[in-house]
């Protein structure tokens, strides 16, 4: 994520994203754990990705849930408990700019 908002020339932007972590996110999924959506409510349609789906332990893949916060997108589990934050992406992380983010 810092890497990408460096690049896009918004690294003020990482500041309050963290910032955001800390105030927001985390104390409402400290409250609230379940409160995002689960994520196989609308199940991946990639190959790679059902691969990697089909690699995780039976329940750990329904404890994958999807909250959004302002322009952000996070995965993250809950198993016993425990809040996991898997993944963060600006929803203008990827684009259709597929000769620039793989080049031949």
């Amino acid at each position: 994520m810092e890497a990408f908002l460096t690049e896009a020339d918004a690294a003020i932007t990482y500041d309050d994203l963290l910032a955001g972590l800390r105030a927001t996110v985390a104390p409402n999924l400290a409250r609230f754990p379940r409160m995002g959506r689960r994520y196989l409510d609308q199940p991946p349609q990639s190959i790679e990705a059902l691969e990697q789906l089909s690699k995780l332990p039976a329940s750990t893949a329904d404890s994958l849930r999807v909250y959004l916060h302002g322009e952000y997108l996070m995965l993250y589990a809950v198993m016993h408990q425990v809040v996991y934050l898997l993944s963060i992406r600006h929803h203008r992380q990827l684009s259709f700019d597929f000769s620039g983010l793989w080049p031949t």
